[in-house]
């Protein structure tokens, strides 16, 4: 038994190993990442915004149409085996049917362009045409538009443009939250500064009631922290308010018309000492 231990452990990792290839193979690792798409301008604009379908990567998203009574599906990969096609980045074949698809593009040919909430991205040197567009090959361009509700939305069909000598295309179209522009903050200076004014006065609060309460034993109002100060500032507030707002003079009116203040003030003692008998 123990001279089996080894040999046995190096037949499990040997099946791993296979299995791994297996699945690389089949496309289970390959199609999860925008690294297996290659860019025929290689700039780095462009690998930013393949950068930006990150989330899209190894999805097979699939779409169905009726032309002349006969029924189509056609299959999308991002930088992956559309269909289990090797290098088909869009696929195009009969419903229920056996025969060969056909390629609208390669990934292997990619070009990508975007904006601030759209990519477009477009695959070269699919199969080429039979009979149109001077037998060129097929060209996918795939219109990947924001829609921050859904991380791969359905793919749609819009048209096959063929009625002209070259430069013939298929269009799709697809949203998903991948292309949206980063969601920045809404709140401006002065409201962050509101709400660490509020944070701080509820911390305040908070914390000296319950110093109040638990650590001094303070019962009633006088739970609320400084509570006589702030009795006192309300006073001296409303004393100051007066002061500066109030304009009257502040000498009291006689009680009766006609008769000045003066005539009020109190008259010089008069001495009568020379009527005394001397």
């Amino acid at each position: 038994m123990k001279l089996c231990r080894i040999p046995c452990r190096g037949s499990v990792l040997l099946w791993a190993i296979l299995t791994q290839l297996l699945l690389c193979r089949n496309g289970v690792f390959a199609g999860n990442s925008t690294k297996a798409c290659k860019l025929l301008d290689k700039s780095e604009s462009e690998k930013k915004v393949l950068d930006r379908l990150e989330p899209l990567a190894g999805k097979n998203l699939s779409a169905v149409i009726e032309v002349d009574k006969e029924s189509y599906t056609y299959v999308f990969q991002l930088c992956g085996d559309a269909g289990g096609v090797q290098n088909a980045g869009v696929i195009q074949k009969k419903t229920n049917s056996e025969d060969k698809p056909t390629i609208i593009g390669s990934y292997t040919s990619t070009k990508a362009i975007g904006g601030s909430d759209w990519v477009m991205l477009i695959y070269h040197n699919g199969d080429k045409y039979d009979n149109h567009c001077n037998k060129e090959a097929r060209k996918a361009i795939i219109m990947i538009s924001c829609n921050k509700n859904k991380a791969a939305g359905d793919l749609e069909v819009i048209f096959e443009d063929r009625e002209k000598q070259n430069d013939c295309f298929y269009l799709f179209e697809l949203d998903s939250s991948a292309v949206c522009p980063p969601v920045q903050s809404q709140l401006s200076a002065g409201s962050i500064i509101l709400i660490i004014g509020f944070c701080l006065v509820a911390v305040y609060l908070i914390g000296g009631f319950l110093y109040q309460r638990l650590i001094v034993g303070a019962k009633g109002m006088e739970q609320f922290p400084n509570y006589a100060f702030w009795v006192e500032v309300g006073n001296l507030s409303a004393d100051g308010c007066d002061f500066v707002c109030r304009s009257k003079n502040r000498e009291e009116a006689p009680a009766y018309r006609g008769v000045s203040a003066d005539a009020l003030d109190e008259e010089p003692e008069e001495r009568d000492d020379h009527l005394l008998p001397m």
